[in-house]
């Protein structure tokens, strides 16, 4: 092997060695105060048959969380064409209000909750072009709707829109431009723009281009379709503070954990997975482990995933483990 190629293949070994030490080797500070959060969805808690609005009310009363990621989906706001349904949220939105909780609202096509995209019945036939002016004006409507409330600190545009999950047609960046401008240009209280993106799937610069707060998921233990396994993510804390440092300098963009995991992921929904299959990626002692691993991250705010399970757990399982574990860090 000619000298030239050797030396450019040490030079390649050695960028590798470096870069995998400074994404996986190291401490991240520790931070003084940390916010935790939660995400709610009306859609998921009736999937577990739950009461939604009891468990919402055990959410804030009972755990007393104060920062909450509230999500809506297209098809609970607009079951028909241009007939918008604002009561539940606007009940949601009231009883956060009264107990001075700061909400992000997740609004779009792609919102939390499988099958991400919760396109409504009407508009499953429409062409992009078509679609894209529909989802425009159920922003209009909620943004115009919601402007005003004492409760809401940001807008959640979209669910990890760069990032290829769920049943969903491709979502363009331009648009998500489109959306950003018209949520910035109907909201005049200058709320903050959260753009979300995998963890561990990108490096999150689309998100801290166009958004504000960039928001990120970390998950921990999950179920692989291909090939039908279960993986632990190695990725270890340093890994997200690194990235973080990186959003920072080049963006000057906060990054939050927007989705820290905090129930099973199975290889079906939630509603149809055994008790017995839930614990392999959820139990009281993998919480716990997540809650310390989130710690490491050097991260300060994080929303976790899953309260409606911990009520469906500590009321319809009489399994209240997780749920006052929970109540720790609110």
């Amino acid at each position: 092997m000619p000298k030239i190629f050797k030396y450019l293949l040490l030079g390649l070994l050695v960028s590798l060695l470096v870069i995998f030490c400074y994404f996986f080797i190291g401490q991240a500070p520790e931070q003084e105060k940390i916010t935790w959060g939660v995400s709610f969805s009306q859609k998921h808690s009736q999937g577990l048959n739950l009461d939604w609005k009891e468990t919402y009310l055990a959410l804030l009363d009972d755990l007393k969380i104060k920062n909450l990621r509230l999500i809506t989906h297209w098809d609970l706001i607009e079951p028909e064409k241009d007939k918008y349904a604002f009561d539940n949220l606007d009940w949601q939105l009231k009883e956060a209000e009264k107990r001075e909780v700061e909400v992000i609202l997740v609004i779009g096509m792609k919102t939390p909750r499988w099958p991400e995209c919760h396109i409504p019945d009407w508009a499953e036939s429409l062409n992009r072009e078509e679609r894209e002016k529909e989802i425009l004006g159920l922003l209009k409507e909620i943004v115009s709707n919601y402007r005003g409330s004492t409760s809401i600190v940001g807008w959640q545009i979209e669910n990890e829109p760069f990032f290829e999950f769920g049943e969903c047609p491709e979502i363009r960046e331009e648009f998500v431009k489109e959306e950003i401008e018209l949520v910035k240009a109907i909201d005049f209280n200058n709320k903050n723009i959260i753009i979300t993106e995998s963890g561990t799937g990108s490096f999150w610069f689309k998100g801290a281009e166009l958004g504000d707060i960039v928001g990120i998921s970390l998950y921990r233990k999950v179920w692989f379709h291909k090939p039908r396994i279960y993986v632990n993510y190695p990725s270890p804390p340093i890994f997200y503070w690194r990235k973080a440092q990186i959003v920072q300098r080049l963006f000057n963009k906060e990054v939050i954990c927007a989705e820290l995991q905090a129930e099973p992921w199975g290889p079906v929904l939630l509603y149809d997975l055994s008790l017995e299959e839930q614990e392999k990626t959820m139990s009281l002692e993998q919480f716990k482990k997540n809650i310390d691993f989130a710690q490491k991250t050097g991260l300060k705010e994080f929303y976790l995933w899953g309260g409606e399970w911990w009520f469906w757990l500590k009321t319809q399982q009489n399994q209240p483990e997780i749920w006052q574990e929970a109540k720790k860090l609110f």
